[in-house]
This record gives structure tokens, sequence and C-alpha cells, in this order.
């Protein structure tokens, strides 16, 4: 409790506005009793993520690839005008911001400290550039579908020719240009190579919402030269809580999972390279004791402190790694 509610508390990841846009789900609510019991949906609203410890987070908007190129750039509009909308509803309980500075004026106010993201590169194919709507300061170039912009990482790239194409890679240049977050979730292995080549070296690139292959090998997951490159551009990667993404072979199934991965990140790419990024209400299921939002990030504190973690790691990871990549970034 001390250790949560004494520094920075920041999800890289929060995919909350996916069940409002998808029935309605009312994040002005408390929730603690949602009939999916955390599988799935259900995790997150302002009330438990306020009252569970999170200072800060990147919220994300998702791109629907059934629109078109036109469509899914109106629904990114809209949807970071309604996120806009509620954020300003909280009455100053939480505030938008958009470098490192506002960020440490809006916690001296006592808000929470909201990132707008975008999930999927592609909601910009018929934007004039990727510096388009102001309020954004990260995009996962690649989600689960392959795009213009190259291949996936998940199964459903089909063949697809890997790494990032023209387009993908003049995207990349954007969003430098602009001082974005580019986030390399969800890409292909090519992709991220060729994502790192394109990158300005004074950047950080960033992984939001992961795991890592040296505890789990998946393909959702990063290997230790993925993790070094992130680390040595002065980035972070945030591991997420799905389980199946995270539990190897007779690993139990509860928080200490995460720490597993945070710990190979650590141990790869150096105790400034760990962050932590739910991906909760991304239709993610994770270990029984981290589907509640309010309870899952002091269930998380407890683990590191049973593994004997320092108090400045804990805080490192928690937040002030971040922190010090959004002041590359955006002083």
């Amino acid at each position: 409790m001390e250790l949560l509610r004494g520094g920075e508390v920041i999800d890289l990841h929060i995919e909350s506005y996916i069940p409002p846009r998808l029935w309605g789900y009312d994040l002005f609510e408390r929730h603690d009793r949602h009939f999916l019991g955390g599988w799935f949906f259900g995790h997150l609203d302002f009330p438990r993520a306020l009252d569970g410890g999170l200072t800060g987070g990147m919220w994300s908007i998702a791109t629907n690839i059934g629109r078109t190129a036109s469509g899914r750039f109106a629904a990114l509009k809209e949807n970071v005008e309604a996120l806009r909308a509620d954020v300003e509803a909280t009455e100053g309980r939480m505030e938008i911001v958009h470098s490192a500075s506002a960020w440490r004026a809006a916690r001296r106010r006592g808000a929470h400290a909201c990132l707008v993201s975008v999930q999927g590169g592609n909601a910009y194919d018929a934007a004039p550039d990727a510096s388009a709507l102001e309020d954004v300061v990260r995009v996962t170039v690649m989600h689960l579908s392959n795009s213009r912009l190259g291949r996936t990482s998940s199964p459903a790239s089909l063949g697809a020719s890997p790494g990032l194409t023209p387009k993908g890679r003049e995207f990349v240049e954007q969003l430098d240009a602009a001082r974005m977050f580019v986030d390399l979730a969800h890409i292909d292995r090519q992709g991220f190579w060729d994502a790192v080549e394109v990158h300005d070296p004074t950047l950080p690139l960033i992984v939001t919402h992961t795991g890592v292959n040296g505890v789990r090998d998946h393909w959702r997951n990063l290997d230790d030269d993925q993790i070094r490159a992130v680390a040595d551009s002065g980035g972070v990667v945030g591991i997420m809580f799905q389980t199946s993404f995270l539990r190897g072979k007779g690993m139990p199934n509860d928080a200490s999972l995460v720490v597993d991965h945070l710990e190979h990140v650590i141990d790869v790419g150096g105790e400034a390279a760990a962050a932590l990024g739910s991906d909760y209400d991304g239709a993610i299921t994770p270990p029984p004791e981290l589907r509640d939002g309010f309870l899952g990030f002091y269930r998380i504190v407890q683990r590191m402190l049973d593994r004997g973690w320092r108090p400045d790691r804990v805080r490192r990871v928690l937040g002030d790694n971040f922190l010090a990549s959004f002041e590359a970034l955006r002083p």
C-alpha cells in the first residue's frame, strides 16, 4: 500500500474503451461484480482505476478493420473526442496530457494523467499524416491483422510478406517527426527490425504490452534481441496480463507470472527497461488474482516484495521508468 500510494503507477495499455463501443459499458460506474468475472472484459473502469492507485495510463482506442480507410479515420476522430469528453466529465480527477511537464502538473493537482493512444496505425490511412490528431501521443503501428503498413505477428498474417511496407516505414518516420511513441507491440519480427532501422535513434522506442520469449515462447512475445533494442533506445517494455502469453508449463497461474516476465526484461535490458501494460479490457483473461483492476496492481507489488525486490526497483517498474522515456520523447 505504501509503495503503491507513494509514487507513480502507470499502465501502458488500457483497452477499456472497447466495451463501451461494443455494448455501452459505463466507465463511470464501478463494475466490481461484472457478469464476465474478468474473462475477456470487465477488468477496469474509472472508479477502479482511480481507487486502485493508477496515477496515469495510456488509454487506447482500437481500430476497427471492418471500416473503410476514411471510415477508420472518421471513427478515430469521434472516439478521441468521446474520450476527451469523458475525461473532462471527471471534473479534474483525470486530465489528458501531452508532455512530461504537463504530466507533472496534472499530478501536482492530484489528477490521473491520461495519455491518448491508438491501437493500429491503419486508423491513419486516410489522414494527412500521423500528427493529424494532437491529443494522440502513441500509436501501435500494427495490431492483429495485416495492413498497408506491414504484417502482424499474429497467426492472421496468413503468408503476407514479412516486415514493414514502404508506407509502414514512412509512417514510423512521421511518428518520430511528431514525437509520438512508436509502439512495436503486435508487429512481426522483420517489421520490428525495419522500424528500428528507420526510427530516429535519439528517441525512445516502446513496446507497451507483451510477454517475453525468455519465459514463455509465444508468437506474441519479444525475444532478447528485441528487448535489448528497446532498452538501448531508452524505451521500455510493458508486460501484459494475458495468461496464455505469460504462462509456461508448470508455472502457477497468479500474479507472479507478470513478475517472471519483468525480471527477464531486467536481466536482459536492465532495470530501466521494465514497465507494466496490462491490456485490461482488451479481450484478455488474466490470472484469477489480476482480473479486478482495482486489486491487481496491489497484488503485483506484493509479488515483487515477496521476491525480495528493493522499493526503488518496484517504483521504477511501476512508473518511473516510463516517465524517463516520456521525458526523453516530450519534455
